[in-house]
């Protein structure tokens, strides 16, 4: 991941794994989590600690986790991650971070204890000076780490901590998996709210097996990768283009059963009223209104027809 210019004194970086740490990365005002969606309680984190950052004159660090930790103990019962590590970089470093350090999350970390993380992650690699943690954060191996441990610690290291309180919206707590359950039911307002924007899927176009293009219906395809998609089905939705147009379109999530070679979900957008070559340029879709479930069809015709009515349906929504 390339660097970008900070409006702090600081450069943002994105930092791969503690072997990547080098001694101008020491001393610094840190957070830690997952940071799935960089939701609006994790934003009232990442402005406290932007705000101890700029008073300190230290750089901000996120430290995150690739896998998360629950997909390393759940694997592929894991739930759906709201967006991809790339994503989410981009998204810390909006809500004001200088740095994004992400440790690979591997059974060498899942063993290290709370002190041993301490030491080796907050004192030795980062330098912490300054430390803000949610107030549902535990870590370590015998997840002793908490508020309590890392006042303790902080005291023996010389640095500070301070967690902060929920976040509440309809005085019920901003969560991740309250996102993945509103966006399951397409609320797509409500996840608005929760993330205090629109919620949107980004990456790079790339090839598929270009049936959509035979029926005059091209497609610009994302791949999910890994990556759970927290939706499923066909949407109206809005892309932003790598020009800095806006254009309507109608997207399919999911895993194309009437083909039946797809495992991983694919994000697959049709746009309206478009021409144009995308293939390789990165694309953000981001989801209005869902017309209905992915659906496996007996034949490829019936699946054309569904698709024209589809986009029908979307220019129906977008014309009201």
């Amino acid at each position: 991941m390339s660097k970008f210019l900070s409006a702090s004194n600081f450069q943002q970086q994105f930092i791969r794994g503690m072997h990547n740490l080098r001694p101008i990365h020491h001393g610094s005002v840190v957070t830690i989590g997952s940071y799935d969606g960089v939701h609006l309680g994790h934003q009232t984190i990442i402005r406290q600690v932007a705000a101890k950052s700029s008073e300190m004159g230290l750089p901000s660090v996120a430290v995150v986790f690739e896998p998360q930790p629950h997909e390393f103990f759940s694997g592929d019962e894991a739930p759906a991650r709201l967006m991809r590590l790339r994503e989410k970089a981009l998204a810390l470093f909006e809500a004001g971070v200088d740095r994004v350090c992400c440790l690979q999350f591997n059974q060498l970390l899942r063993s290290l204890s709370a002190e041993e993380f301490v030491r080796q992650v907050l004192v030795e690699g980062l330098g912490v000076k300054y430390l803000v943690i949610g107030d549902d954060f535990r870590f370590g191996c015998d997840r002793s780490g908490d508020y309590e441990f890392l006042k303790e610690a902080g005291q023996r290291y010389g640095f500070e901590v301070c967690d902060t309180h929920t976040y509440e919206v309809d005085d019920e707590r901003v969560s991740s998996t309250r996102i993945r359950a509103a966006l399951e039911v397409a609320d797509f307002p409500l996840v608005k709210r929760l993330l205090g924007k629109a919620y949107t899927v980004s990456g790079h176009v790339g090839y598929g097996q270009q049936l959509g293009r035979q029926w005059n219906v091209p497609t610009a395809n994302v791949h999910l990768r890994r990556y759970r998609s927290p939706l499923n089905g066909v949407f109206a939705v809005k892309v932003s283009l790598p020009s800095g147009e806006c254009a309507n379109g109608v997207a399919n999530v999911g895993v194309r059963p009437t083909l039946g070679e797809k495992i991983k979900p694919i994000l697959e957008v049709h746009l309206l009223d478009y021409e144009g070559d995308l293939y390789g340029k990165m694309i953000a879709v981001e989801f209005l209104h869902k017309l209905r479930e992915e659906q496996k069809f007996a034949s490829l015709d019936l699946l054309k027809e569904q698709i024209y009515r589809d986009i029908d349906d979307a220019r129906e929504y977008f014309s009201s």
